[in-house]
């Protein structure tokens, strides 16, 4: 993929910056330690805290951050569909309470397009309503009629906009229909029908058996154009990036590998790992030798678990980097076997690593 902040190699991780910040990863570490090739802020977070009107005095998040490659933004939908308390869908958009100090917003389709516009990223995400589950099929359809109707306007808006800071930026769709084969269809066909850069499928991994997941995320890629990037939502563990690879997409973002790691969960070539578990107490071995990342190879397991068990904000930092260079080295050797052509059967190979208690 190609922005005007740099290229992206595909199948690629994308870190979540919600707030501007990967949490607990400074840009440098971010660029050099992990390897990111883009990152991911969230339009719900950024509008209410600093707000559009500092980040386009900045001349976007880009400036504003100094993160100097691509970025991508979401809509907000999820956020606010989080909200289920405080937020009221109808036609025209969404009101929502902040969080922050309770006061009321309203995001349109056309207003979110402004937003992103304002914040500057390379990417950015039509609004829609993320369907929870389970629904029934009666909501799942309606919830995706009027992520139809929203989208439409949203490329109308956006082509009718330009972008503000000199670069171009992208728009791509969302897919919903939640766990409804033929609701899944009808919006995926809807989406590329839009003819944008890229698609992205949503309402997955928010709740469903993983089996299911992949059902659904397979029809879609089945309709979504194979030469435009496939962008899966919030998804997920290792094992399903591998699978989901698999069925053709591109992209993905999680919090999992820095939330997973503040608590001291630790993704590594050798399987899953619980760095407070007290055998690693004498561990001088490092976190991960299979991977090229400093942090990674530098600490020992000792040492990051005294890190814990002493409270120490460094353990917070140290895993974290190395967890998202973990999923960024999973996804770039993922690229070597596709070209390969030896992808499946390395695949196979890997998913029982990956799920084994270390």
């Amino acid at each position: 993929m190609s922005t005007d902040h740099g290229t992206i190699e595909t199948p690629i991780f994308m870190p979540v910056g919600t707030a501007g910040t990967v949490k607990a990863v400074n840009q440098y570490q971010l660029e050099h330690e992990v390897k990111a090739q883009i990152i991911l802020g969230n339009t719900y977070h950024l509008y209410l805290r600093p707000g559009t009107d500092i980040l386009e005095q900045a001349g976007g998040l880009h400036r504003f951050n100094g993160w100097n490659h691509p970025i991508l933004t979401d809509s907000g939908g999820y956020q606010v569909f989080s909200l289920a308390n405080s937020r009221k869908i109808k036609e025209e958009g969404v009101v929502f309470q902040s969080h922050i100090d309770g006061s009321k917003h309203l995001f349109t389709p056309e207003n979110v397009m402004d937003i992103q516009r304002k914040i500057g990223a390379d990417i950015i995400m039509a609004l829609d309503e993320c369907t929870p589950y389970p629904a029934e099929y009666a909501y799942a359809k309606k919830s995706m009629e009027l992520t139809h109707r929203w989208l439409a306007r949203c490329v109308q808006h956006f082509n009718t906009t330009e972008p503000l800071y000199g670069y171009s930026q992208s728009l791509f769709p969302i897919v919903q229909g939640s766990t409804y084969e033929d609701l899944r269809k009808e919006s995926a066909a809807f989406a590329a029908g839009m003819d944008c850069d890229g698609n992205a499928i949503g309402g997955l991994s928010v709740g469903e058996p993983e089996e299911q997941m992949y059902e659904m995320c397979a029809i879609c890629t089945d309709l979504l154009p194979e030469n435009k990037p496939r962008y899966l939502m919030g998804v997920g563990t290792p094992w399903n990036i591998l699978e989901n690879i698999a069925l053709g997409i591109d992209m993905f973002d999680c919090v999992m590998p820095t939330r997973n790691g503040r608590n001291g969960m630790l993704f590594t070539t050798k399987g899953v790992m619980n760095i407070k578990n007290k055998k690693f107490a004498t561990d001088l071995s490092p976190i991960d030798e299979g991977m090229d990342c400093h942090t990674s190879q530098y600490y020992s397991k000792a040492y990051l678990r005294h890190l814990f068990v002493s409270g120490e904000i460094l353990g917070l930092q140290i895993a974290s980097i190395h967890n998202l260079a973990f999923y960024l080295h999973l996804v770039h050797e993922a690229r070597k076997h596709i070209l390969l052509n030896d992808f499946a059967s390395w695949k196979n190979d890997m998913l029982p690593i990956l799920k084994q208690r270390v």
